[in-house]
């Protein structure tokens, strides 16, 4: 539970008191923050008092009375209030007017309470107030939050293209300076090197295009009853090349046919990024096998390889942005990082999840389960 620090200033000793007994045990609860909210009370008797306490310790809400024996509150609201406080402030006052409330809120305060009033009026006012604050507070909690990954994701995204761009200058810095001579051949490596460096931040802007689009809502989906085995052999046929250059046997076991509802951009995104690296970290001459079943209105598909496999520590930390399992076995192994992270939000899309099975020189399965009945949401129809 958390506690706002409340100070209470009155020149009315049964006023003070009145309103330390009517909160010091109330607690109210926030369920847009799951939060129950209780108040510490603090008590002063003149305005001077009340600025010596507030300079000393800011307390979260100020109930303020209008009329004090040598300054007014709007006087003492003047010398506590600026830009910074997060201190929310409430008027009261026997001499309630539009003029009052106008000049007190014009100096800062929250909101107005007029003399007498009930132990429930003062609850309900206390109430605003205290959601106020603590959802501030959140807000702006979560805009530091934001900030911090935004510096995060470009820091990193710096870092993934540094060194594939320092690469490619090099060898661009080799060829102009003729180094090994005048003899194209004698650059081959470096200009397949180039080209290779190249096609990987391709890659990696091609799956930030797809991330953002999918987080931002952005990306239009085209939901529809679809057959999803035709999807997936054309993910194989894309992979083929590279399977075929290492020796890899890729396999589909499946029905000849399992209709979805899907967009089938997502579904190839999908099969793409877990076929692609069952044969980008599988070893020469080795096996990837496809299993996809329909069961009780899931789709299941298992992609299964007999690569480099990872701990279990490796495998927890997959599925993050930009991450990708660097060892002695995949140390020269490309990638943005990108791919599984892009994997699991299109797993959410279909009210699934993405797991993976692993075991270092044996390899790994990832089993991804979707609602083979997705629907639009009402937002997304609306765009």
């Amino acid at each position: 539970m958390q506690y706002l620090r409340t100070l209470i200033v009155d020149d009315e000793p049964g006023m003070r008191l009145g309103i330390q007994k009517a909160l010091s045990k109330y607690i109210m609860r926030l369920p847009d923050v799951n939060e129950e909210i209780g108040f510490v009370i603090d008590l002063a008797e003149t305005g001077e008092e009340a600025i010596e306490k507030i300079n000393a310790n800011r307390p979260d809400i100020l109930l303020l009375d209008y009329k004090l024996p040598s300054m007014s509150g709007l006087e003492v609201l003047e010398q506590v209030t600026s830009k910074d406080s997060e201190m929310v402030t409430i008027m009261i006052t026997a001499y309630a007017s539009l003029e009052t409330a106008v000049t007190a809120i014009k100096r800062g305060a929250f909101d107005f309470l007029a003399k007498p009033f009930e132990p429930a009026e003062l609850k309900k006012t206390i109430a605003k107030a205290a959601q106020n604050l603590i959802l501030a507070r959140h807000i702006r909690k979560l805009e530091q939050e934001k900030r911090q990954v935004r510096f995060q994701f470009i820091s990193v995204l710096g870092h993934e293209l540094k060194s594939p761009l320092n690469a490619v200058e090099g060898y661009l810095n080799i060829m102009n300076e003729r180094v090994s001579g005048n003899d194209l051949s004698a650059y081959q490596q470096m200009i397949s090197r180039s080209l290779l460096r190249i096609n990987g931040m391709r890659k990696m802007i091609a799956d930030l295009l797809d991330l953002t689009r999918i987080e931002s809502g952005q990306k239009k989906r085209d939901l529809a009853k679809h057959d999803i085995i035709p999807i997936v052999r054309i993910a194989m046929e894309t992979a083929l090349p590279s399977a075929q250059a290492k020796g890899i046997r890729v396999n589909l076991h499946s029905p000849s046919s399992i209709e979805m509802n899907c967009d089938p951009g997502e579904i190839e995104i999908v099969l793409n990024n877990l076929i692609s690296n069952a044969v980008k970290y599988n070893r020469d001459n080795g096996q990837v096998d496809i299993d996809i079943w329909n069961e009780e209105n899931k789709v299941t598909i298992a992609v299964k390889d007999t690569g480099v496999g990872m701990t279990p520590e490796e495998s927890s930390k997959l599925f993050s942005e930009f991450l990708r399992i660097k060892n002695e076995k995949t140390r020269n192994i490309m990638g943005s990082g990108l791919g599984l992270s892009i994997v699991k939000k299109v797993a959410t899309l279909y009210e699934g999840n993405v797991t993976v099975t692993s075991t270092p020189d044996v390899g790994s399965v990832f089993t991804i389960v979707l609602n083979a009945n997705t629907y639009p949401s009402t937002e997304n129809d609306s765009k």
